[in-house]
């Protein structure tokens, strides 16, 4: 089977960036902004994101800083997920114009 995906991946400082660099080459990606690639992906068959996840770590050193997220189309609809890492505190938090209104009580 053949997937599209895109790939958003952070390896942190002393990351393996030869490795997904050469993983990433591969397998045809295009690049799409920083740490962002979209490629095809074949598997066998089975779970797309097992399967995924097993391809990288064959290639890329990952450690506990590595972070990889991907997003697919599965039926009209796009689906993500970490298959390394997780969400972090967005550095954009706190940015933002809106501002919390406290009520005062009488």
């Amino acid at each position: 089977m053949e997937k599209f995906i895109w790939l958003s991946y952070d390896l942190g400082i002393k990351g393996d960036y030869q490795g997904i660099y050469s993983w990433l080459d591969d397998h045809g990606a295009k690049e799409c902004g920083d740490s962002v690639a979209a490629l095809s992906f074949s598997y066998e068959g089975g779970d797309f994101f097992e399967a995924l996840k097993a391809d990288l770590e064959a290639d890329v050193s990952l450690d506990r800083h590595s972070r990889i997220y991907v997003v697919r189309q599965e039926n009209g609809k796009l689906k993500g997920r970490f298959l390394f890492g997780k969400r972090q505190r967005a550095p954009w938090t706190g940015y933002g114009t809106y501002l919390e209104q406290d009520e005062d009580e009488d």
